[in-house]
């Protein structure tokens, strides 16, 4: 059994507007197409209809991104190159562009703020949108989704896919439901019908390990994962436990912040079965570092500081960390500098529970979110926008 969870979470800077009830949010959570990839096939047309994976194709190299063609095949981000050309034989690697990128990402932001002052990104090519105030008095959250939605195509040629609900955790989720070039809403009245069906895989942070233990446990659907106590669920799944009994409930009071600013980008996995030979300790550590830099990548992020962290069997923990003097900008950099940390380490003198990378020190606020939304003036509060 593992968990993949995100490190660093990081202090916000609120937007100054009185904040909408909960229950009175339209949310939408927009969602670039295949978008790496997607960029790459508008700008090089003999790309088109082929499958595209952004990274690169060395022995080591990572998929950061993959076109709809391409995962056809099974090409997945984070999938090892080796792998994904073994899958897909006639896949095309391109090397990654960010400047292009993030050029691309400014284009869609200035979109979305002609609709709403609340934006939070999450990355280059998604955020959430809090549209519960209604800048354009378009009267419907799902017509201002199908707005941003025509203005990102016919201004950067590229498709979105959009979910709307009442709250992030819903309209994320839906987000992903007509992919690619679709959006789909979930209403109150129909949210609990949504998520009991909804498989426990869909729920954020259920990976494969993770699926395969709830299955174990007799829980297939978010119906499923209702029917367990609080209790049940943190003897389980510790500290995910709240996040997983609250949204099998539909219930999610995070608003949109706009000026989220990152501080550190990481991942780590707890393991079902100690660790206990060098050999496994690096096995385990490569598949970290594919998964986090990864999330680099998608963050078109550098930062300086790398460190380790490691959870011994009787849950001591320790962390190691090293600063470069320039920041880590390639893959090979940042797996180099992970296995020399984790070699300081070994041998361990006890099984290893927990292993974790994050990388910090970054070099520029990871997504920004734009002067407009920081100084935003309030608009009047319009709670009838419909859905």
């Amino acid at each position: 059994m593992s968990y993949l969870w995100p490190w660093g979470s990081a202090p916000t800077i609120w937007a100054m507007q009185p904040e909408v009830p909960s229950a009175l949010r339209k949310i939408i959570h927009i969602d670039m197409d295949a978008f790496f990839a997607s960029v790459e096939q508008r700008d090089n047309p003999g790309l088109r209809g082929k499958p595209v994976a952004v990274g690169g194709s060395a022995r080591r190299g990572v998929v950061a991104a993959a076109s709809y063609e391409a995962r056809v095949f099974g090409v997945r981000s984070a999938m090892p190159s080796v792998t994904a050309k073994r899958r897909c034989p006639q896949l095309v690697f391109v090397q990654p562009r960010f400047d292009v990128y993030k050029s691309v990402s400014q284009q869609i932001r200035e979109v979305f703020a002609r609709y709403t002052d609340l934006i939070e990104p999450l990355s280059l090519d998604e955020a959430y949108l809090d549209v519960s105030r209604d800048k354009q008095g378009v009267g419907s959250a799902i017509r201002v989704a199908q707005r941003i939605r025509q203005e990102i195509l016919a201004e950067t040629g590229l498709t979105a896919s959009a979910g709307i609900s009442y709250n992030k955790f819903l309209a994320k989720i839906a987000s992903d439901q007509n992919k690619p070039n679709g959006q789909f809403v979930v209403l109150p009245r129909d949210a609990a019908a949504f998520i009991a069906a909804l498989p426990a895989r869909r729920f954020y942070g259920v990976g494969p390990r993770t699926a395969e233990r709830m299955a174990g446990l007799g829980i297939h659907t978010g119906a499923d994962l209702r029917a367990q106590s609080l209790g049940f669920l943190q003897q389980h799944f510790g500290k995910s436990a709240e996040y997983l009994y609250r949204a099998s409930r539909g219930e999610d009071e995070r608003p949109v912040r706009p000026d989220r600013q990152r501080k550190s980008i990481g991942g780590e996995r707890t393991y079902a079965r100690d660790l206990q030979q060098d050999t496994e300790l690096v096995a385990a550590l490569d598949e970290i570092i594919d998964i986090v830099w990864e999330r680099i990548v998608r963050q078109a992020a550098t930062g300086r500081t790398l460190t380790l962290k490691m959870k011994y069997a009787d849950f001591q923990q320790i962390t190691r960390a090293r600063s470069l003097e320039t920041p880590i900008v390639d893959r090979a950099s940042f797996a180099n500098l992970a296995h020399a940390i984790l070699g300081s380490l070994l041998p361990v003198p006890r099984g290893v529970r927990l292993l974790g990378l994050s990388l910090s020190g970054l070099e520029a606020p990871t997504v920004d979110a734009g002067a407009a939304s920081a100084v935003a003036e309030p608009g009047p509060a319009q709670y009838p926008l419909a859905f």
